[in-house]
């Protein structure tokens, strides 16, 4: 499955894949998986989508501009992070704001460690329609979904609450969305 998920993945074609909190829609991180990630999941393309790496040192081989110390701080975890990104690096998933970039670098399950390390990263996002409930499971996965994608990987059941979303990038953190691991924990970790 790893192997066949890898081979989606560079041919362009997205995946399914379990995270640490619900089940994930991951592609490469190209401007036109992107448009069909968005597409997938029923949402505007200027929606912001995550940029997800196996290590925080993978991130920072790809977004070498982010702050070292604070992903150490608090990846691997639950949280997405939005950081400032001054080279606007992967601007296609930045939404409205190519001055930012959401990033995580989760505790995943072990396939989903060898494929991402095989990829490099991947962009993700929950594996539901926009606003649909987050899926736990994979049957919870919309079939039509899992079948336009190139690999579905099954992980059993997850926690089922997204993650964390902190904005770092003004004068003050800013929670945009409580999630699996409480803000308050990563506020103090700062």
């Amino acid at each position: 499955m790893i192997d066949a998920a890898v081979a989606a993945l560079r041919g362009g074609r997205p995946v399914v894949l379990p995270t640490d909190t619900v089940y994930g829609l991951c592609a490469e991180p190209t401007e036109a998986s992107a448009a069909e990630v968005a597409r997938l999941k029923g949402r505007a393309e200027a929606q912001p989508i995550a940029l997800l790496a196996a290590s925080v040192d993978a991130l920072l081989e790809l977004v070498p501009e982010l702050p070292e110390r604070l992903l150490r701080a608090l990846l691997p975890g639950a949280y997405t992070l939005i950081l400032p990104n001054p080279a606007h690096r992967f601007p296609w998933l930045a939404g409205d704001n190519p001055e930012a970039i959401g990033v995580r670098v989760p505790n995943l399950p072990a396939e989903s460690v060898a494929i991402l390390e095989a990829a490099d990263a991947v962009l993700a996002t929950s594996a539901n329609f926009h606003g649909g409930p987050d899926p736990r499971r994979l049957d919870d996965v919309p079939e039509e979904m899992r079948k336009a994608c190139g690999a579905v990987v099954d992980g059993g059941e997850l926690p089922g609450t997204p993650s964390t979303v902190l904005d770092l990038t003004g004068p003050e953190p800013r929670v945009l969305r409580e999630g699996a691991v409480p803000a308050a924990e990563a506020l103090a970790r700062l």
